[in-house]
């Protein structure tokens, strides 16, 4: 482990997660490393979580709120909201006993744009941070630190807590050392000053994150992977919303508005995202960039086989096989792949300059294009905004894919008007599901309606919806965006009810 910890003042902060863990009170505000199970603290939680539990066993409440890059893994979320010990969190999750403790009413959770958290911390708006946990590769002779396999906002951590705790995991390869890129030009409103990027593959910063070692209370060795469950390979649903994607990159290079080098590539995590990226592969795209979050298995798969040039992120969000292919072949990535700061990976101004093509999920989109991207019936979060909507409001191209139905058929992804806004249509250019694409650009309310019932709606549902259409078209207080208001969201009233969004007569069908 020495040979990951040149400062000697560090060296001899060593002690165990317990230890380091021990320093954590309840009632702190505590910022951790992480993005979608990449480079997150791996011991630390785990001993405080314990921890937590024995207060508890003696009657002492324990809990701290949390704050993140974005989703980070069982061996953080999961112990600690078993354990009781979140009062808050944000800015983004996915662990399954976090959302139920969540959707329980047991915390308080801050689902914001991606983007934001940064700046918002620099304003004050959380409060105070009283202790940062960071895991990174390894510690400099400066002091400075090698960043691990996600930066995030581990930058705005380490400058704003009080105090930090650092976790040196000999698991992330050494070999990483120069793949960041970390930027330190960002100042407070009015003092900003333009951000020199003007390419995917220009490097602003620095290599390592800053720190000040007088901060530093303990150091944790630690020996262990990041966990990311393993993606399933495309199905045909996944495979035909990626055709009708790709279809509609073709159609744009014939009229002129991109080139076959497209625009820098924004890919949300999942099988679809997948699907659409193996999609770029076989239909013969060489010498592409990707401006994105998040490296996962697809991209770097097109990285190893030329259909991307260069890709910059904030995380790399890879199965445990995708994590084999990178250490195994570390240098060539790493001359291919820039980690930078979460604040620069989704800040919309380069986002908008870049003009970035914006793929990302969503759990269902009304009639106009309006789409909710995270709460099921408009009151149960999911996993939360992330940062679809600094690359949807803001890029060249923004395209929400989804299967047209879920629940064996019994949810429609199309319905009258979403449960929850979290994109309005103003901001909703492409909706595609393997029923087809809708393309909404320059379309009225009703031509969006139109549209997107015809091409996007399962046959299924497609019915209903351009009966609920036509009613609304002749009863509507107003017609420019035309809703019945006591019948809009009743897809969903059933849903809660019964389980099945289908009228009585359709569901017995």
């Amino acid at each position: 482990m020495h040979d990951r910890i040149h400062h000697e003042g560090l060296l001899e902060r060593r002690m165990s997660a317990e230890q380091a863990a021990a320093l954590i009170k309840p009632g702190m505000t505590v910022a951790m490393s992480g993005f979608t199970g990449a480079g997150y603290p791996k011991a630390v939680p785990q001993a405080l979580a314990v921890q937590m539990e024995e207060a508890h066993a003696r009657g002492e409440d324990f809990q701290i709120k949390v704050l993140t890059g974005a989703s980070t893994a069982p061996e953080l979320d999961g112990v600690l909201a078993k354990a009781g010990g979140m009062e808050l969190r944000l800015p983004y999750q996915s662990d399954p006993t976090l959302r139920k403790r969540i959707n329980d009413g047991e915390l308080e959770y801050i689902d914001i744009h991606l983007g934001h958290v940064a700046q918002y911390t620099w304003f004050g708006f959380y409060g105070h941070i009283d202790l940062a946990v960071i895991e990174v590769v390894g510690i400099n002779e400066d002091g400075s630190l090698i960043p691990s396999s996600s930066v995030g906002n581990n930058k705005t951590w380490i400058e704003q807590a009080d105090k930090i705790i650092l976790e040196v995991n000999v698991q992330q390869a050494a070999a990483m050392d120069g793949m960041h890129d970390v930027y330190y030009g960002t100042a407070l409103p009015p003092h900003r000053k333009p951000i020199m990027l003007v390419n995917p593959d220009d490097r602003i910063g620095e290599p390592y994150l800053r720190l000040d070692p007088d901060k530093v209370l303990a150091v944790v060795e630690t020996d262990a992977p990041d966990r990311m469950t393993p993606f399933a390979a495309p199905d045909e649903t996944s495979t035909q919303i990626a055709g009708h994607l790709i279809d509609f990159f073709g159609d744009e290079i014939k009229a002129g508005r991109l080139t076959d080098k497209l625009m820098p590539l924004q890919s949300g995590v999942g099988n679809i995202a997948n699907a659409v990226l193996g999609g770029l592969a076989t239909s013969g795209y060489t010498g592409l960039t990707a401006y994105t979050e998040v490296i996962q298995d697809g991209m770097l798969h097109l990285i190893r086989d030329g259909v991307i040039r260069v890709a910059s992120a904030t995380s790399f969000s890879l199965s445990p096989a995708g994590i084999e292919e990178f250490n195994s072949n570390i240098e060539f990535y790493r001359k291919r792949i820039i980690l930078r700061t979460q604040e620069i990976s989704n800040h919309p101004e380069l986002i908008r300059r870049l003009g970035c093509i914006a793929m990302n999920g969503m759990i269902e989109a009304d009639i106009y294009g309006n789409v909710n991207s995270t709460h099921v019936a408009g009151t149960a979060m999911m996993n939360g905004i992330g940062g679809s909507g600094d690359f949807a409001r803001n890029g060249f191209l923004s395209a929400f894919l989804s299967p047209s139905t879920a629940k064996g058929g019994k949810i429609s992804g199309i319905v009258p008007m979403v449960s929850h806004v979290d994109h309005t249509e103003h901001d909703t250019m492409l909706i595609v599901t393997e029923q087809g694409l809708a393309d909404l650009r320059g379309l009225s309310p009703k031509q969006r309606a139109r549209t997107i019932i015809e091409k996007c709606a399962h046959p299924d549902f497609q019915p209903l919806l351009q009966d609920y259409f036509d009613r609304a078209s002749r009863e509507s207080f107003g017609k420019h965006t035309p809703h019945l208001l006591d019948e809009s969201l009743s897809w969903h009233h059933r849903f809660v009810e019964t389980g099945d969004s289908r009228p009585a007569v359709a569901a017995q069908a």
